[in-house]
């Protein structure tokens, strides 16, 4: 297992965070909340425009990236997540998304332009009596873009099942 690549850059994003894709994402999730479609019941509940669901800051990349608000790449156009998975997926390995968690330092709302810097936190391997399980934990830090003030820290896990 190769450790060298714990602390390796995965990406980095700019996200405009915009009222369209926060409502089609409360959709997607059967979130049928009002707070996340009208500003009066948003503002009426504290915020300043409507606030993202919950997982939001997973899928919002999607949504809200344009390529001339994009910071250059310092993977050096090779993500060592990919590298790794994609060795073992082509060996035969199942990949599987894991665990995923959320560290909301603020609520994520329509407007908000937010910087994001991935990177490897983790790599580590468990094996059984029939595979090997490779687990990749990749954390990303969302930040405001202004400001610089910490908003949403994921992270999640990657598992690779290679069988023996």
């Amino acid at each position: 297992m190769d450790t060298s690549i714990i602390g390796k850059p995965t990406g980095a994003w700019t996200v405009t965070v915009e009222r369209g894709p926060v409502t089609a994402f409360a959709n997607a999730v059967g979130d049928a909340n009002p707070i996340y479609r009208d500003r009066r019941v948003a503002r009426d509940a504290g915020f300043d425009d409507l606030p993202a669901p919950p997982t939001f800051t997973f899928a919002m990349g999607f949504w809200g990236t344009f390529a001339e608000d994009q910071p250059d790449d310092p993977t050096g156009g090779t993500n060592p997540m990919h590298a790794v998975m994609g060795a073992l997926h082509g060996q035969g390995a199942l990949v599987l998304h894991g665990e995923q968690e959320f560290i909301y330092h603020r609520p994520v709302e329509v407007g908000n332009v937010l910087s994001g810097r991935g990177h490897v936190a983790d790599v580590y391997e468990k094996n059984t009596d029939s595979a090997t399980m490779t687990f990749i934990v990749i954390k990303t830090e969302w930040t405001d873009a202004e400001s610089g003030a910490p908003v949403v820290t994921e992270q999640f896990n990657l598992i690779a099942r290679l069988r023996k």
